[in-house]
């Protein structure tokens, strides 16, 4: 399942990649080109803030990790729920770090959309 959310990040990143450059190379008329390309990059900063603001985020998730590890070892009593909280703990690390990956790929592609429109602009 973690591959297949990989793969559908990266096929929608990659169709939005191919719209914007196709978009931008059958615009002739170079007014309207560039004000397309100024949307687009409007759009990228926008998501690229989002997604910069997600890895505060996933900082925060990484230290509550860290703290509930260092809290565990204590509160092993005996009663069986140890087991459980620490597949809850690694279930939230695998999900961290799943998101970090779609960040890092997102960031990708926006930087290739973003080469793209700035390439797009400065051409006549």
């Amino acid at each position: 399942m973690v591959f297949l959310s990989i793969a559908y990040r990266f096929l929608t990143n990659f169709a939005f990649l191919a719209m914007v450059y196709f978009s931008l190379n059958f615009m002739e008329k170079y007014p309207n080109r560039a004000m397309l390309a100024i949307l687009v990059l409007i759009y990228s900063a926008m998501r690229a803030a989002s997604t910069l603001r997600s890895f505060y985020f996933f900082q925060k998730i990484e230290k509550l990790e860290t703290e509930t590890r260092r809290l565990q070892g204590p509160i092993n009593d005996g009663s069986g729920g140890t087991s459980a909280r620490k597949q809850v703990v690694m279930d939230v690390a695998r999900l961290r770090r799943d998101g970090e990956l779609k960040s890092y790929m997102d960031l990708l592609f926006l930087a290739l959309i973003v080469l793209l429109c700035v390439a797009n602009i400065m051409r006549q």
